[in-house]
């Protein structure tokens, strides 16, 4: 058998790979209090979403669906649920720094004017979705001045307040906090689970909708999670080799692989994926 011990996440770009993060948006707190014609919070993980798929990096799952197939695993096999990555953080404030001409203002916050200008604060982390641990931090402010229109369909989430000022202020977050996460990737590890293992054939949870195509090669190892034991920290991320495979098949959510090393008795599941 075949064994490595190694520390995770390491520098492996997916992006060389062909291959993109599953990545769920949690609600984001509204630490700022704005309320208005739209629910900012909302507002925000709608446009943040549709930017995150658009950048071509991202598969962006439903946090229901997350939340549901998370009941569904014991909490030994924390990596079989089908999200890599969880983006959440908190709106921590919203301002309008400009003059009212041609516009109006809604609890303290003046939106649509020709001089008016409005700015968004918010704080975000990514997330591993199987340990909890942040990897990556950013504190972002959107700003927009004298108003302009929301492209797309992202409009539709302001309702008729599309044209406002805050709308293009959330947009110019949400756009820069997608280019710093790309920034990350590298940074971070892609990962997947063991769904099962039958008769030797190794079935993962990433499929044709992650870029995986036949006769890419992975590695299969159990991981152990470190955590502070006063704090509860996760502090790392210790995984044991145990086998190589390759993908013999691919569907839109799963693979099915071979072993090309090690032997297939010694793989399970909810063993960690990852790249060689």
């Amino acid at each position: 058998m075949l064994m490595l011990s190694c520390s995770l996440p390491q520098t492996v770009s997916a992006n060389d790979n062909g291959l993109k993060y599953t990545i769920v948006v949690s609600s984001f707190e509204n630490r700022a209090n704005w309320k208005g014609q739209f629910n900012l919070g909302d507002a925000w993980g709608a446009v943040l979403t549709d930017i995150l798929n658009q950048s071509g990096n991202f598969i962006v799952l439903a946090e229901n669906d997350m939340r549901q197939a998370a009941s569904n695993e014991s909490s030994s096999n924390p990596h079989v649920i089908p999200a890599q990555l969880l983006v959440k953080g908190v709106i921590t404030h919203v301002q309008d720094t400009g003059g009212q001409a041609g516009g109006f203002g809604i609890h303290g916050i003046y939106l649509g004017g020709a001089n008016s200008k409005s700015e968004i604060n918010i704080t975000m982390y990514v997330v591993e979705a199987g340990t909890g641990q942040v990897l990556a931090s950013k504190s972002i402010v959107g700003k927009a001045v004298k108003g302009g229109i929301v492209v797309g369909g992202r409009g539709a989430v302001f309702g008729n307040y599309g044209a406002t000022n805050l709308g293009k202020a959330v947009e110019d977050a949400a756009t820069q906090g997608v280019e710093w996460m790309k920034t990350q990737l590298p940074k971070i590890r892609w990962t997947g689970a063991v769904v099962m293992n039958n008769n030797s054939n190794i079935y993962i949870n990433r499929g044709s909708r992650e870029g995986i195509t036949v006769g890419q090669e992975f590695v299969v190892g159990s991981a152990e999670i470190l955590r502070d034991p006063t704090t509860g920290e996760v502090l790392d991320e210790m995984v044991t080799e145990v086998a190589r495979i390759r993908v013999v098949s691919v569907k839109e959510k799963i693979s099915i692989c071979q072993v090309i090393s090690g032997t297939s008795g010694s793989i399970a599941q909810g063993m960690r994926v990852t790249l060689p």
